[in-house]
């Protein structure tokens, strides 16, 4: 009996012990809840502050609006009424502008012909004047394009002269080197700048073609043969080249060094056209220049041209 009521004692003991557990976690828990709601009851006081304070903002703005809308309404009133007294002005001023015109316009017809002739006149006089002027400046032009020309044309002939001079004295001495029945004719000299587009001044020259005919060529000759292209100065000497051809050809029985600018390999028939394409790597200075083909066995013909 003893150890039965000790058992339910301890039993009752355990729950007992459990339950207050319970309840010490419980507590906890709801404490913790208690604290994050006070916490967030906090947090939405200061919102609802803060939300009040806007609201008393918004509401003074709104009645300022309010004010402001009345007073330019006021203004708007105003300036409507301004406006209708305005345009009744200038109607008044328009009736009154129309009156005053009406009466000019019939005064003014009995000087209005003469005042018309008078302003008639005074134009045809300013565009005379005018006239003159212009014509005056172009017979200034004239004047001094015709001095211009003048100096050009004795230049001109000077030069022509001097390249005659030069003709004259290079085929004097050509003649008697070049080959009886295997000469060139026909030459064609053209100077080029970087465009394609023909030049005459130096500065601006980059490319030179050259071309000529050997027509009539007896069977003799005939065959493949190196053709020579020599340029060179007012002086003879050869003109600066990066790659320089060297050569030796027969010149009247006469073994003769020269030095090309280019050289081409070419089966002579009876007839042929001979081109030549020669890039100047270095610029050439103003003044008269000479072109001579040559062939292993002699002189084949010249030509000579001019840069600027």
């Amino acid at each position: 009996m003893n150890n039965t009521v000790r058992n339910i004692a301890i039993v009752i003991a355990i729950l007992l012990a459990l339950l207050f557990g319970w309840s010490t976690y419980t507590g906890m828990n709801k404490t913790k809840e208690i604290d994050k709601l006070q916490s967030k009851n906090e947090v939405l006081s200061s919102e609802m502050s803060d939300l009040e304070t806007l609201k008393v903002s918004l509401e003074k703005e709104v009645a300022d609006l309010q004010s402001n809308y009345e007073d330019l309404s006021m203004v708007n009133d105003s300036l409507a009424n301004s406006l209708i007294s305005e345009k009744s002005r200038v109607a008044k001023r328009n009736r009154t502008i129309s009156k005053l015109k009406a009466d000019a316009e019939a005064e003014g017809l009995k000087v209005g012909s003469l005042t018309v002739q008078i302003s008639q006149l005074m134009d045809q006089k300013a565009e005379l004047q005018n006239q003159i002027g212009s014509l005056q400046q172009e017979n200034a032009d004239l004047r001094e394009k015709a001095g211009i020309l003048e100096q050009d044309l004795s230049k001109a002939r000077g030069d022509n002269a001097a390249l005659a001079n030069l003709n004259r004295t290079m085929q004097g001495e050509i003649e008697s080197l070049t080959l009886k029945n295997f000469k060139a004719s026909a030459f064609q000299i053209e100077l080029e700048k970087k465009n394609n587009k023909a030049t005459a001044k130096s500065r601006r020259a980059k490319r030179m073609k050259a071309s000529f005919d050997l027509t009539g060529i007896p069977e003799k000759y005939h065959g493949v043969r190196p053709i020579y292209l020599v340029i060179t100065d007012e002086t003879s000497s050869p003109i600066k080249l990066d790659n320089p051809i060297k050569a030796q050809v027969m010149v009247n029985d006469q073994s003769t060094d020269i030095i090309a600018a280019e050289k081409k390999e070419i089966n002579i028939g009876a007839n042929q056209r001979v081109s030549f394409t020669h890039n100047l790597h270095s610029k050439l200075k103003k003044g008269y220049y000479r072109v001579i083909a040559y062939t292993d066995i002699g002189i084949l013909g010249t030509s000579n041209f001019r840069l600027r």
